[in-house]
């Protein structure tokens, strides 16, 4: 292969960008961040176990404060009752306490009263000399004197300002440390009566410490105010009286405040310790309780554990997908070797690399089967040169071959891409790209975009022309016409003809749209063949055509087109086997005698088109500046009708039919009157066609019809009612439910319904017309064909639906006198109807002769200004009782 040795330029480039330094980066960093994260969560973790131990100490000090406070509350009431004792007994000098406070009454008192407390002194009462005078324990012995004691002298003293002194001592009982409360007896007069002492012993205190679960490293210490220690637990007999009182608990948080906690090397132990002390509130003493670090950091020991073994494994995790990972890129690497190496020779372009003296280093097989070249000769090593040199050889290259290399070259080394499109042998469009490569050199890639070009020419062809007839379609009509409209010569005119044509709706819905695409085709083809060179048609959607003729001198050229048109579209059209013939309305525009702006001269031929159909179809019409204001007008009109609507302002007349054999009231047709307070009445000619252009024929015939079935609940039984239906209505989809809707409502019986239509209704979509006719008929409603001989009076219609009733047209009665009038016309129509079992009714008649006429034809029933024009509501209900009262008359 000319290139399997040279590919791997690629590959290179592919390596330099090989994710696998980055996937080693980020495992390094993720690595990082699990030890940096595993640290920091540690750090965390330990301050919360060390704040979790601080609370848990602070809670513990607390409860033992309350404890106390409590309890040497209730301790010293008994000292307190002897005290109000020595008061309410009025003693008043040393020698009347010795006397009272050493009967033995007072000695069996204090013994109840200090029975029961095992773990603490009795009641100790001593004289002003410090002498025991009476126990709770034994007799007073005067070998017991306190006299020394610091509490005794305080108070004899007088320096001590409080009535409870408490101090540790060494028992004169016992020997043993205990903590002495200390109460002031004295006389009203302030004189100094005695002492009444209490103590506790350290084992006391120290027992209830021991029920409170602070581990095997807690302690718990009580402290006198002045630092004392006064009990500890775990007990530590050498420490109980030493002072502490420049200890850092004492210094940093009960020199400033009741309570506190603190992180110390302990001067007891010497180890790292948590400590949270509390003051008494009531008497000087405080509990600190204290426990290592180490035991306030067991639970955070076990998560740290955890926490390690977590990220080790983490660690293991990402080492061992990252190791996948490389592994996986390295195979795909080799892999993607191979396979660019067979991408180069299988990509559907020619590859040619040059390296910066200009000499092959890749090239691939499609360039050279694209050109049809040697592989002897195009191969690495290959100078430009020589490769485009053999290529003139063989015939794909026909310029001169230093001037095409030496331009690429130039361009190349100024950093210049280079894109051309050349032609090879059979016709094909090769397109050649030249890309600088940043090492030097460049890449040129050669494609056959031969059908690229001709999908892109399809492309643009069906952006500017119709796909059925292959005319200009709307935009590039536009575009074209707005050109020729600059180039109009002093003298002359450019004509438009706004072409539509007629009743091609009918084609579509008989004959099926493959025969109206037929027709459609068909009459493009000859408009083309009707205008001069330097005109065109287009299709401008649908049923809309258009011609532009240039160099128009006089408007008789005009007339004359349109003549060879209308001759050209009536002719009769061979189409899949069906003769069709058709007709067209046509608008002309003149510019710049009509405007010279391109959206004046369309929106006035399109106004032309509409005069013509409005003036019957099959005829042209040339613009004409009052058209504009029929728009206008018309416009005007349907706001009026908009806001008559809005406005309740329509009304709903009535005329009846009468049968001619009996003249009696059959019933009455429903009939909708505009009376506008500028131009009076309206006639429904001019409002109805708006009405149902613009889709308000819904809600009006709605109204109609729920108003005139509420009006006829009012008339006698027998009288029936009859309302027109436009087809738009039945378009609308939901007709029946508002019929039923109607009758529901009024309470009218659906059979003295009736509804008119007429042939559009059928021709426009006869099968759903013909399946809601059905439904109403299956409940009912009688249903009458009006207007029967003005339309196609296809009577196939009559013999798909069973009609009720035919109405014929006025048209065929005017005439009906004559003797050539149309009294033929209406006897076969009675004929049919008969035939069918339906009735007639003649509609316009005003003579008595008519009268007579259709009633000797057969026919039904009339309708017309003979009997009555008609008549409002309260009129018509008026006329029908009057009517009802009467008999019939012969005529």
């Amino acid at each position: 292969m000319t290139s399997m040795g040279n590919a791997s330029f690629n590959t290179r480039a592919l390596l330099r960008g090989s994710p696998i330094r980055g996937l080693v980066l980020v495992g390094v960093l993720l690595v990082a961040g699990v030890v940096v994260g595993t640290a920091m969560m540690v750090n965390v973790f330990r301050e919360r176990a060390l704040q979790s131990a601080e609370r848990e100490l602070g809670n513990t000090v607390s409860l033992l404060a309350r404890h106390f406070d409590q309890q040497l509350e209730d301790f010293i009431t008994i000292q307190r009752e002897i005290a109000t004792q020595v008061r309410a007994a009025k003693v008043t000098t040393p020698e009347a306490f010795g006397a009272w406070m050493s009967t033995p009454e007072l000695h069996e008192a204090l013994k109840a009263k200090a029975s029961g407390h095992d773990d603490v002194a009795g009641v100790n009462v001593f004289d002003t000399d410090g002498r025991l005078i009476n126990s709770s324990e034994n007799r007073a012995s005067s070998a017991v004197n306190i006299s020394d004691r610091a509490y005794f002298k305080a108070f004899k003293s007088g320096t001590a300002s409080q009535t409870i002194l408490i101090e540790l001592v060494h028992s004169r009982f016992s020997d043993d440390w205990a903590t002495v409360i200390a109460y002031k007896i004295a006389a009203p007069n302030g004189e100094f009566l005695g002492v009444i002492t209490r103590a506790i012993t350290p084992a006391s205190f120290e027992r209830f410490f021991a029920s409170l679960t602070l581990g095997e490293a807690g302690a718990i210490t009580m402290y006198h105010r002045d630092g004392t220690l006064l009990a500890r637990y775990p007990h530590a007999d050498n420490m109980i009286g030493l002072n502490f009182a420049d200890g850092p608990v004492h210094r940093q948080i009960l020199s400033k405040s009741d309570h506190g906690t603190l992180r110390l090397n302990s001067p007891i132990d010497g180890s790292d310790r948590l400590a949270s002390a509390r003051a008494l509130s009531q008497f000087p003493i405080s509990i600190i309780a204290a426990t290592t670090v180490s035991a306030a950091l067991a639970d955070w020991r076990e998560q740290t554990r955890f926490l390690i073994a977590v990220a080790a494994a983490s660690v293991c995790l990402i080492a061992g997908m990252l190791f996948l990972v490389v592994s996986k890129l390295s195979m795909q690497h080799r892999l993607e070797k191979q396979r660019l190496d067979t991408a180069v020779n299988n990509i559907p372009q020619g590859l040619v690399v040059y390296d910066s003296s200009a000499h092959v280093t890749v090239c691939n097989r499609r360039y050279i089967e694209m050109f049809g070249l040697s592989a002897d000769v195009v191969k690495p090593g290959c100078a430009m040169q020589d490769l485009i040199s053999h290529r003139k050889e063989t015939g794909s290259f026909d310029g001169d071959v230093d001037e095409f290399c030496n331009a690429i070259i130039r361009d190349v080394s100024l950093g210049k891409a280079t894109n051309q499109i050349t032609e090879a042998p059979g016709g094909r469009a090769i397109q050649i790209i030249n890309q600088p490569l940043e090492a030097g050199g460049w890449v040129a890639t050669i494609e056959d975009v031969t059908e690229r070009r001709d999908a892109e020419a399809r492309i643009t062809h069906l952006a500017h022309y119709d796909p059925l007839t292959d005319l200009p379609n709307r935009a590039l009509f536009h575009e074209r016409l707005a050109l020729e409209l600059t180039r109009i010569a002093p003298g002359q005119q450019l004509a438009v003809l706004y072409i539509d044509i007629d009743e091609f709706k009918s084609v579509n819905d008989t004959l099926g749209h493959l025969i109206g695409d037929e027709l459609l085709k068909s009459v493009a083809l000859s408009l083309s063949g009707c205008i001069r060179r330097d005109g065109f048609v287009a299709r401008l959607g649908g049923d809309e055509f258009a011609v532009v003729q240039t160099a128009v001198t006089s408007e008789a050229e005009i007339i004359d087109l349109t003549a060879r048109i209308f001759d050209a579209i009536r002719m009769p059209y061979e189409c899949l086997g069906h003769q069709v013939s058709t007709d067209a309305s046509i608008g002309v525009a003149l510019a710049p005698q009509h405007g010279s702006d391109l959206h004046q001269i369309l929106k006035n031929a399109d106004m032309a088109m509409y005069a013509a159909k409005s003036a019957g179809r099959r005829t042209y019409r040339f613009f004409e500046p009052d058209m504009d204001a029929q728009v206008k007008a018309r416009r005007l009109l349907e706001m009026d009708l908009r806001q008559a609507m809005s406005e309740g302002a329509l009304e709903v007349y009535y005329q009846p039919c009468v049968g001619l054999q009996d003249n009696k009231i059959t019933g009455c047709e429903a009939l909708l009157r505009w009376r506008h307070p500028e131009r009076g009445m309206v006639s429904p000619a001019d409002f109805i066609p708006i009405a149902e252009e613009t889709g308000l024929i819904n809600q009006i015939g709605e109204w109609v019809l729920t108003t005139a079935c509420a009006e006829a609940t009012t008339w006698p039984e027998n009288i029936k009612l009859a309302v027109n239906v436009s087809p738009v209505q039945f378009k609308s989809g939901t007709l029946a439910l508002k019929i039923v809707a109607a009758l529901a409502a009024s309470g009218l019986a659906a059979s003295r319904l009736e509804l008119e239509i007429t042939e559009a209704v059928l021709i426009r979509d006869d099968d759903a017309a013909l399946a809601i006719l059905h439904q109403l008929r299956d409940i009912g409603v009688r249903i009458a064909l009006d207007d029967f001989g003005t339309g196609y009076s296809s009577l196939s219609y009559l013999q798909r639906f069973p009609f009720d009733k035919i109405k014929i047209d006025r048209c065929f009665v005017t005439d009906i006198e004559e003797p050539e009038g149309s009294s033929s016309i209406v006897q076969a129509v009675v004929n049919i109807a008969a035939a069918r079992h339906m009735t007639t009714t003649a509609e316009g008649v005003e003579t008595k002769q008519q009268q007579q006429l259709l009633r000797m034809l057969g026919c039904s029933e009339m309708q017309g200004y003979l009997f009555s024009k008609p008549k409002p509501a309260a009129e018509i209900k008026q006329l029908l009782f009057s009517h009802e009262r009467k008999s019939p008359a012969v005529a």
